[in-house]
């Protein structure tokens, strides 16, 4: 078949690139025996998949028809190509398998010299689920439809055990992706996230009542204040303003008709007093912020919780530019020449909670590809990550150097040239999202507004984006193909191991010398 495309073509490299990996996973999930004709093989079936997904080609059926027309497809499956059945399959055991093939991948890059973690970037990107946004229901909905889909599943299986007995024609119990499982893991789904709104709530409520208790023994505490705490504290805080003028006046009117000349001036009434004006203002504040949330509440409702009946797992994500997608939020931590070397298909809106889990996968993955040959020690110099990720916990965690934006890039650069046209390059103007002095946010905007930390955050773009541009603009995949977390987990390992094994081409690493080189 050599004749069929030229030598140059890059699906020779991918089916060779795929002849040097540790497939045994696939192998070992492969039916071998018993009737009927032989199965595929499964390294075939892995680059057929790989050269898809690397042509932005998910669905089974098209592959079903690329492989019948197309000369790269059917170069890979010796014409003689698997139905679409065959492909979706295949593709599910990918929740299993698809782990090792994307650290078979890494292992190669890095036996090219790929792999440079001085500077690593974390970012997450929404990718849309095989569902959609109409599929989604209130838990009062989805009660309703599966008392509605119980009943018909009664009076179903009295039928069929009419006329084949009982036991005969019902569903796979196994089998998790039945509409009537679906809707069952939906409900549980929202139920959990209504009793874990509940429980912050009451959270919310304790901390509040402790910090008002805090501060009536005369120990405010610092910092921000709890949530739906502000009125309360600021409340108190007048009422001991207040209870010390009065105290100090009281003192003076009894020195003064003791016949002894007190200090200071004669006191002033008590709403007249400085402090006790500026705790009055608080106070209204306080109160005005409240009846602004109360009103945008009102207005708005309290978001229900919602469950998609189609792929329970996937959430409504928030994108840039306004609105949702009903997806999931990837977690990426890239090299600096590109690779996506640690990812994480995770079911939450924001990014915060998984720095921690990301950098120890990473600190994994970097040193697996420093022994088997990549450039480095395999230690990662520097990480950086966007505002979604900023926490103090985040910032004060375990790990390697670290720069987190405390704010929108624009923000950072003008704090940054504010710091510079200061005299004696003090710091001018705080970054957006800085708090108390002294915390770890605070530092880290300080750090940000040196030349040496802005010049180091501004190559996050560069190394964090660049993939994600590259899988969802250049190979095309801006939706998963298959439902569930830990499916949908699978196929996007399966789409970073993809672009990783593209970039190795594409960057000029991967070649049929280098190949010969490692076959040797």
């Amino acid at each position: 078949m050599r004749e069929w495309l030229p030598a140059s073509h890059p699906v020779w490299l991918v089916i060779e690139a795929v002849g040097l990996l540790d497939t045994s996973a696939f192998h070992a999930r492969r039916r071998t025996g018993g009737a009927g004709a032989a199965g595929y093989d499964p390294d075939m079936l892995v680059t057929m998949l790989v050269w898809a997904y690397a042509n932005g080609v998910t669905s089974s059926r098209r592959i079903e028809r690329l492989c019948g027309q197309d000369v790269a497809f059917r170069v890979i499956c010796a014409g003689d190509g698997p139905d679409h059945a065959t492909v979706a399959r295949f593709r599910q055991q990918f929740a299993g398998t698809a782990a090792a093939l994307f650290a078979e991948v890494l292992v190669l890059c890095a036996r090219l010299g790929m792999g440079k973690v001085g500077v690593v970037a974390l970012d997450g990107t929404k990718i849309g689920a095989n569902a959609s946004k109409d599929a989604n229901r209130t838990e009062a909905g989805l009660r309703k439809l599966a008392g509605d889909l119980a009943a018909r599943h009664a009076d179903t299986d009295a039928e069929e055990d009419a006329l084949f007995g009982e036991g005969r024609g019902d569903d796979d119990p196994g089998d998790p992706f039945t509409r009537r499982e679906r809707v069952a893991a939906a409900l549980a789904g929202a139920e959990r996230e209504r009793e874990r709104r509940e429980a912050e709530s009451e959270e919310d409520r304790a901390r509040a009542a402790r910090a008002v208790e805090a501060a009536r023994a005369g120990a405010p505490p610092a910092g921000k204040p709890p949530a739906g705490s502000d009125v309360a504290l600021a409340a108190e805080h007048l009422a001991r303003q207040r209870a010390g003028h009065q105290a100090r006046a009281a003192a003076w009117h009894a020195a003064a008709a003791a016949g002894r000349r007190p200090r200071g001036n004669p006191p002033v009434p008590t709403e007249e007093h400085t402090r006790v004006r500026a705790a009055r203002q608080r106070l209204e504040r306080a109160e005005a912020r409240e009846a602004a949330r109360a009103e945008k509440q009102g207005q708005k409702g309290a978001a229900p919780v919602v469950r998609n009946v189609t792929d329970p797992a996937s959430r409504l994500m928030p994108v840039r530019g306004g609105g949702f997608i009903q997806g999931y939020n990837a977690q990426n931590m890239v090299t600096d020449d590109g690779l996506v070397f640690a990812t994480e298909l995770t079911d939450s809106t924001a990014d915060t909670r998984w720095w921690q889990p990301m950098m120890e996968a990473a600190a994994a993955a970097a040193a697996m590809m420093a022994a088997a040959g990549g450039p480095g020690t395999g230690k990662i110099g520097l990480a950086l990550g966007d505002a979604g990720y900023l926490s103090d916990a985040n910032l004060a965690s375990p790990g390697p150097d670290r720069l987190i934006a405390t704010g929108k890039r624009r923000d950072l650069e003008r704090a940054a040239r504010a710091a510079g046209e200061g005299a004696g390059g003090e710091t001018a103007g705080a970054g957006a999202g800085e708090e108390a002095e002294g915390t770890a946010t605070a530092a880290m905007a300080a750090r940000l507004r040196t030349p040496d930390g802005i010049a180091a955050y501004r190559q996050r773009g560069r190394i964090a984006e660049t993939p994600h541009g590259r899988i969802k603009h250049n190979m095309g995949i801006r939706r998963l193909a298959t439902r569930g977390i830990r499916r949908a987990s699978g196929e996007w390992q399966l789409i970073c191991a993809t672009h990783n094994l593209m970039l190795a081409i594409t960057s000029g690493h991967l070649t049929p010398q280098a190949i010969g080189a490692l076959a040797r």
